[in-house]
């Protein structure tokens, strides 16, 4: 059965290596490249596809989300409702995740942006430091991702607890829904988002969450770390709050648009950490096992793993 790629500016040869390394008596054909018919198509594997492509595949059985968020997908008015949804979950990814926001928790909180500037001036200066288990670190946000970061961040020594929309099973505080918003954020020094982009969490880091949060911390202030989606940001809100003292720092891997324009504010904006959306790539070796596996197991009968909730939107 025929799968096709579409990769969305990565290496689309990558990608097709490592496909037909772990699968070689499939067919994989890129699209825009190779040559297929639609009708031939079974797999599609994608990230961000164009408009309207996979509804031209009548005979598409299953889609293969190839990133952490299905948002590009099913932002798409012509997806076909019947067609599941396959998203990604697969532990290379998962711990560069963590990698990633541990090393912002800590540069936050032991003010490695301060020194830096220190040492650009040639400045000797001891800062007073809070001990990691006197700081709270909250998830916004539960799934996957979120707790194997939180397992990390706790043994650090660092307080965590986090925030679900809806109740889950978990061995730190949990706060749940709308109800439980409000404790939860005036608990948190340092916020981690790793939500889902869906229209219920679509700019909800704005004003009045960030003024929510804790003023009462050892770090003199509130930290915010988003590695989820640009969309679950408001940037001017986020600008405001970093030059009026609502935030104390920011680091964001993710931005409204991307690539972040070099006329944006948040190139320059005080205390803020920038990176191009590169704390979880997509290792097409790991990835490629991932599809094909579940791949032969549809083949065989079995139930599709991972399939994506339309309603809730992951």
């Amino acid at each position: 059965m025929t799968a096709l790629l579409t990769t969305a500016n990565w290496s689309s040869s990558a990608w097709m290596k490592d496909l037909r390394t772990a699968d070689p008596h499939r067919k994989f054909v890129l699209q825009g490249v190779d040559d297929y018919t639609a009708d031939e198509v079974r797999y599609a594997l994608t990230w961000k596809p164009p408009e309207g492509l996979l509804a031209s595949l009548p005979n598409l059985e299953v889609i293969f989300n190839l990133g952490a968020g299905v948002d590009a997908v099913l932002s798409d008015p012509t997806l076909p409702d019947s067609i599941p949804i396959v998203r990604l979950v697969d532990d290379n990814l998962t711990e560069r995740m963590g990698e990633w926001v541990l090393l912002q928790v800590l540069t936050h909180h032991r003010q490695s942006l301060t020194y830096l500037a220190q040492q650009a001036k040639a400045q000797w200066r001891e800062r007073d430091q809070p001990i990691a288990s006197e700081v709270r670190v909250g998830f916004l946000g539960y799934g996957v991702l979120a707790q194997h970061c939180e397992k990390l961040v706790r043994a650090t020594g660092f307080e965590t607890h986090a925030w679900s929309r809806s109740p889950k099973s978990a061995d730190i505080p949990l706060y749940v829904g709308d109800e439980g918003l409000p404790e939860f954020l005036a608990k948190t020094d340092i916020l981690v988002v790793l939500l889902p982009l869906t229209p219920d969490t679509r700019e909800i880091i704005n004003t009045k969450l960030m003024s929510g949060l804790a003023q009462d911390g050892t770090l003199g202030g509130p930290f915010l770390i988003n590695a989820g989606r640009g969309g679950l940001q408001n940037e001017a809100d986020i600008l405001t709050a970093l030059n009026n003292g609502t935030l104390k720092g920011v680091s964001l891997d993710v931005f409204e648009t991307e690539p972040l324009p070099a006329d944006s504010p948040l190139w320059s904006a005080p205390n803020l950490i920038i990176t191009p959306h590169c704390s979880a790539v997509s290792d097409p070796r790991t990835v490629s096992h991932y599809v094909v596996n579940q791949m032969a197991a549809f083949e065989r009968g079995e139930p599709l793993q991972n399939i994506v909730d339309r309603n809730r939107g992951y």
